[in-house]
C-alpha cells in the first residue's frame, strides 16, 4: 500500500476515529484504526464491538492495500508532521510501514488488516431524518439523567421513541426522568430502541455543522447514523426499559413559577456545605411568593430566599441538591414551572406554556 494525502484532513479525521477505539482490549486490532487504500479514497474505520465509525478522505493512491496502525501512536505522529502532505508506505515487511512528511520519518508495525472486526451494515430502507443542531440539543438535555451503574444496562443508554412527525428521547436512572420531545418530518411506523450514551454522545460530537442533518437506521440488534461524511454504528441495548409514563403526576396541586437563573443560582449557594462526604438533602419550601432554600450538614447551615409564584398549598420538600441542579441547568428557557403533590410525591419541571421537555425528581426524606 502506499497512499499521499492532506496531512492535517488525515489528522483530523483520526482524532474523531481515536474516540472510540478501545484502549484496553485482548484484541490489539481494535485499538487501532484501520486504512483501506482504494480508488481515489483512503477509507478509515474503528471499532470497539460496542460503537463504529467508517469515513474516508480523497487521497492520490499509488499502490491499494490495507493494515490497522495504532490509533495513539497515529494521531500522535500525524498531530507533529510538519508537511502539509503525508505519505503512508508498506515497506518490505508487509506489516512494517513508513510515515513521511517533509523530513520528518516514522516506520510502525501495523497489524493486518483482516484482524480487524468487520462493522455491522445496518440499513432499514427508510431513514429517520433529523436536524443535527435539534438532535444535538436533545441529546444534551436528557443524558445527564442516564444511569451510570450497570445494575440495568438498559438505563445506561437514552430511549428514542418515534412516532408520525416525532421524535422523543427519554433517560431515567431510578432517581429522575428527562424527556425531550421534538417534531420531525418522518411519516413512517411507530419505532422505539435504546442507544448506549457514549455511542450517542459521540454521534452529536461528531456532527460539527449546524446547519446538517442526521440519518438514522435502525436494525434488529445494530444502528446506524450518517453524519456528515461519516457512518457511525452502534449496538442497540436489549431489555424491558422502564415504564415511566406511570410515574409522572398527571398535574400537580401545587404549581410555582420561578425564574430559573435564581433558582440555579440558589441551589449553588446553598450548596456550598454539602459534600460527597456530608451529604444531606436540600430542603425548599414554597409558600405564597417565594422558595425558601436551605441546607444543614455537620459543616455547617445555609438558608436563601427567591421570590416565586405560587399557585395552592405549601409544600416542604427535600432533594438532592445535584439532580435538581441538573435538571434546571438544561431547560433552556428564562422561567420554568414547577408542580408538586406534596413532600413525598416526585417534583415535575417543565417549561412555562409547552411540554417539549419534562423533568422528574424523587424527593428525599427530610429530617423533622
Amino acid at each position: 500500500m502506499r497512499v499521499i494525502c492532506d496531512t492535517q484532513k488525515l489528522s483530523e479525521v483520526c482524532q474523531i476515529m481515536q474516540k472510540v477505539v478501545s484502549t484496553k482490549s485482548t484484541i490489539p486490532a481494535i485499538e487501532g484504526i484501520l486504512l483501506k487504500a482504494l480508488g481515489n479514497e483512503l477509507i478509515l474505520s474503528a471499532y470497539d464491538l460496542e460503537v463504529g465509525i467508517n469515513t474516508s478522505i480523497t487521497a492520490k493512491i499509488e499502490e491499494p492495500g490495507s493494515i490497522v496502525l495504532n490509533a495513539k501512536t497515529l494521531c500522535d505522529i500525524l498531530r507533529h508532521l510538519p508537511g502539509e502532505t503525508v505519505s503512508i508506505s508498506s515497506e518490505d515487511d508487509r506489516l512494517k510501514y513508513k510515515i513521511k512528511s517533509g523530513e520528518a520519518e516514522f516506520s510502525l508495525m501495523g497489524i493486518s488488516a483482516t484482524d480487524f472486526p468487520e462493522i455491522p451494515n445496518v440499513d432499514s430502507g427508510f431513514p429517520i431524518v433529523v436536524d443535527s443542531k435539534i438532535l444535538k440539543e436533545m441529546v444534551s438535555q436528557t443524558i445527564f439523567a442516564v444511569a451510570t451503574n450497570d445494575s440495568k444496562v438498559i438505563h445506561t443508554g437514552i430511549k428514542f421513541e418515534i412516532s408520525e412527525k416525532k421524535i422523543k428521547l427519554v433517560a431515567l436512572d431510578g432517581f429522575r426522568l428527562a424527556i425531550r420531545t421534538e417534531n420531525i418530518d418522518y411519516s413512517g411506523k411507530d419505532v422505539s430502541f435504546v442507544v448506549p450514551a457514549k455511542s450517542i454522545d459521540e454521534v452529536v460530537k461528531t456532527a460539527s455543522d449546524p446547519d446538517s442533518v442526521i440519518a438514522i437506521n435502525v436494525g434488529k440488534r445494530h444502528i446506524s447514523f450518517e453524519v456528515e461524511n461519516y457512518t457511525i454504528v452502534s449496538r442497540l441495548l436489549e431489555g424491558e426499559f422502564l415504564n415511566y409514563t406511570t410515574a409522572i403526576p398527571l398535574s400537580g396541586t401545587t404549581i410555582a413559577r420561578v425564574d430559573t437563573k435564581t433558582f440555579i443560582k440558589s441551589i449553588e449557594r446553598t450548596s456550598l456545605i454539602i459534600t460527597d462526604k456530608f451529604k444531606s438533602p436540600l430542603r425548599c419550601i414554597f409558600d405564597t411568593d417565594s422558595i425558601k432554600i436551605s441546607s444543614v450538614t455537620s459543616v455547617g447551615t445555609a438558608n436563601d430566599k427567591i421570590p416565586a409564584k405560587i399557585d395552592g398549598g405549601r409544600v416542604e420538600i427535600g432533594f438532592n441538591n445535584r439532580y435538581i441542579f441538573d435538571a434546571l441547568k438544561n431547560c433552556n428557557v428564562d422561567e420554568v414551572r414547577i408542580e408538586l403533590n406534596g413532600p413525598t410525591s416526585p417534583i415535575v419541571i417543565l417549561p412555562p406554556e409547552n411540554d417539549n421537555f419534562l423533568y422528574l425528581v424523587l424527593p428525599m426524606r427530610l429530617k423533622a
